[in-house]
């Protein structure tokens, strides 16, 4: 009786081992533009799907299924929205968004489901996935296990994201500052320019920002220990603005602005300053509004203007790292995030942006982890 009740048994887990499985479906919403985007985006520039997607891969796929947990909300996006952008030509993650077409972005998630023997279901992964609650990754695609070292999953997005990375490379490798210069930094509040503040800071440089209200202008100098900071939309004469801010002229200007806060910062340059163009943020949504500094001053100062990327300093992905994990552990540097709940807010997020909402860098949560 024993043995045939252990048969029985066995056979049952063989039964269910080998036996089809039924295949989970979820609904997975998702964010789209609906045209391409001339200006400032709006509400009416977003939809909101959703499509039924399985759980489950077919035999032999080497795919990935990602619950998204967040999602990077940057304004470079809005170049891919746009009908014709010149980005689009120089940087597959700037390529251009067709219409309905999913948006994919930098982000965090968990596995699902994976044919990839590099992932394992509830692996932590980060990379590009989607502005949608599920990601499909295909084998190829940019993403890689994430060990968070005990820090929030939000942080790698910010100051241990690209955010991070960008503000890291394009103040040390770009600018190549000295001890005891003197640094401007625009849209300082924003998710790039508050990390480089704190860098310059803690490399010694007197450091001085801009940002578009008093809240902002009060945790550059009272959160995060900028020397001096200032509400641009209350100055009329920027120039004259920077001068009266930085009389002995500016050393480094890391530039997220362009246009007529570029000009102003070249005015008042040292001989030998360097600019960062890491952004031009007031010309994304106005094809007229250009920057045309004075190249005459250019010349004659020795100045060096550099656009970079991020991705042009893997090199120093290391450093950046160890840097920036020590300077939070020991609360030398803070990390400042503006998080808004749920898929559905990934349009009013993105246009935020344009708008001067966000403090620091703009995220989505998309589920719990």
């Amino acid at each position: 009786m024993e043995v045939t009740n252990r048969y029985v048994a066995i056979q049952a887990h063989i039964d269910s081992t080998t036996a089809p499985q039924e295949t989970k479906f979820v609904a997975n919403r998702y964010v789209t533009i609906k045209a391409h985007i001339g200006g400032a985006p709006k509400d009416s520039d977003f939809e909101l799907k959703s499509e039924t997607v399985p759980l489950s891969l077919a035999p032999g796929s080497q795919d990935v299924i990602v619950k998204n947990l967040y999602v990077s909300i940057d304004p470079y996006q809005i170049n891919r929205m746009k009908h014709c952008s010149s980005s689009q030509k120089f940087s597959y993650l700037a390529a251009a968004l067709a219409p309905g077409e999913i948006v994919d972005a930098y982000g965090v998630g968990k596995v699902v489901v994976s044919g990839n023997p590099e992932f394992q279901k509830d692996d932590l992964v980060v990379g590009l996935i989607t502005w949608a609650e599920y990601s499909v990754i295909k084998p190829g695609g940019m993403l890689r296990k994430l060990d968070t070292m005990g820090f929030p999953l939000s942080n790698h997005l910010g100051v241990l994201g690209f955010s991070g990375l960008t503000a890291y490379a394009g103040f040390f490798e770009v600018c190549k500052p000295k001890k005891g210069e003197k640094v401007f930094v625009s849209a300082a509040s924003g998710s790039v320019g508050h990390v480089v503040g704190q860098y310059a800071k803690l490399f010694g440089c007197y450091v001085v920002g801009c940002a578009g209200s008093k809240e902002k202008v009060a945790v550059l100098k009272e959160k995060l220990g900028f020397d001096d900071a200032f509400n641009y939309k209350e100055e009329s004469d920027l120039a004259a603005t920077l001068k009266r801010y930085f009389p002995d002229g500016i050393d480094v200007y890391f530039d997220n602005v362009g246009a007529e806060m570029q000009e102003a910062a070249i005015d008042n340059m040292n001989i030998g300053g360097r600019v960062a163009v890491c952004g031009v943020i007031s010309e994304y949504t106005d094809g007229a509004r250009k920057a045309a500094p004075n190249m005459i001053d250019v010349i004659y100062r020795r100045i060096t203007i550099r656009g970079f990327l991020a991705a042009d300093f893997t090199n120093v992905y290391a450093d950046y790292m160890s840097t920036t994990c020590d300077y939070l552990r020991t609360d030398k540097m803070q990390s400042l995030e503006d998080i808004s709940d749920g898929v559905e807010s990934i349009p009013s997020a993105f246009i935020g942006l344009f708008q001067g909402h966000n403090i620091g860098k703009k995220m989505v949560r998309i589920a719990e982890e």
